[in-house]
């Protein structure tokens, strides 16, 4: 994708100046360092730290109030291989994780995420592990979103808004082997059957599964996502919703109503033809009529006439 490769273009050029001015080697202040770990957890930090040292390896963020990821500041970060920005208050991730391309372990839950699409994590391909848990406002993840993230091996997804999944946003990670779909309103409809069908056929670890459960409809609502695979065959099959039958009487009505309006017409065709036809026929009869008249009429005149001439 070239966007990408923009972003990256524009992220070095920016992270070199940045360089020239922000190089760090120390521990921030309000954070503790032990070699290559800084940890600012919990320090009431509203910002992201401008002077982590750049050869960080690990960066625990957690439990702060940061809303905003200054994509420069953090890509500056190439070495980073762990990522824990988990309990803060950030909303936009768009063109953010742009040089961080060693990242194994990124940890996003209990924010305020709201979409995932397909350039989020795009260029994320050595993560293993990514927990989105704890965002209720996230109501949409893009089918497409981690498809370069082959390696992905644990995706956390409990506590969102999520109500639908593609079934290939997961379904095609090669390596994945645990997911935690968790406390969410699932909508568990015809829509979801291939789902609930992926769900028993794969050798996944579905954490908490006793509490991934239907949400809607109401006839199996608190039922775990695993026991619907037979439940919505049936459903989908031999059950239809009320407006299924609205639809299907209008349909019926339709055909009844345009069967019966053209049964009229071809009844009203037929009988003017056979009024047409009768009437041509009794003018011919009359024609017929009036000319044997005619000609019995002059045969009369021409008899009386030759009788009269041998008297």
């Amino acid at each position: 994708m070239l966007h990408f490769a923009a972003f990256q273009t524009l992220g070095f050029l920016l992270l070199f100046t940045k360089a020239l001015t922000k190089l760090s080697l120390g521990c921030p202040q309000t954070c503790t360092c032990d070699q290559l770990l800084v940890n600012c957890s919990e320090k009431h930090l509203n910002n992201f730290p401008l002077d982590i040292p750049v050869d960080t390896r690990q960066l625990v963020l957690a439990k702060n109030i940061i809303s905003y990821l200054p994509s420069v500041e953090l890509n500056f970060l190439i070495d980073l291989v762990y990522l824990d920005l988990s309990s803060n208050s950030i909303h936009d991730i768009e063109a953010t994780f742009i040089n961080v391309v060693r990242l194994v372990y990124l940890d996003l839950s209990y924010n305020n995420l709201s979409q995932i699409d397909s350039t989020t994590f795009y260029l994320l391909t050595s993560l293993v592990v990514l927990k989105l848990s704890g965002n209720p406002n996230l109501a949409q993840i893009e089918k497409n979103a981690f498809t370069n993230n082959t390696g992905l091996r644990e995706l956390y997804l409990s506590r969102t808004g999520l109500t639908f999944l593609d079934i290939s946003t997961v379904s095609e990670l090669p390596n994945l082997r645990t997911l935690d779909l968790s406390f969410n309103s699932w909508h568990c409809y015809c829509s979801m059957k291939d789902f609930f069908s992926w769900i028993n056929e794969s050798n996944l670890y579905f954490l908490d599964a006793a509490n991934t459960t239907c949400s809607v409809p109401i006839e199996v609502h608190g039922k775990p996502l695993s026991d619907m695979q037979e439940e919505v065959r049936q459903m989908c099959i031999s059950n239809l919703y009320k407006k299924d039958y609205i639809f299907l009487s209008l349909v019926g009505f339709g055909i009844f109503f345009s069967g019966t309006v053209a049964a009229w017409i071809a009844g009203v065709c037929i009988v003017m033809y056979n009024k047409l036809c009768k009437s041509e026929e009794d003018d011919q009869e009359d024609e017929e009529e009036d000319e044997l008249a005619t000609r019995g009429k002059k045969e009369g005149s021409e008899v009386s006439v030759h009788f009269s001439a041998r008297v």
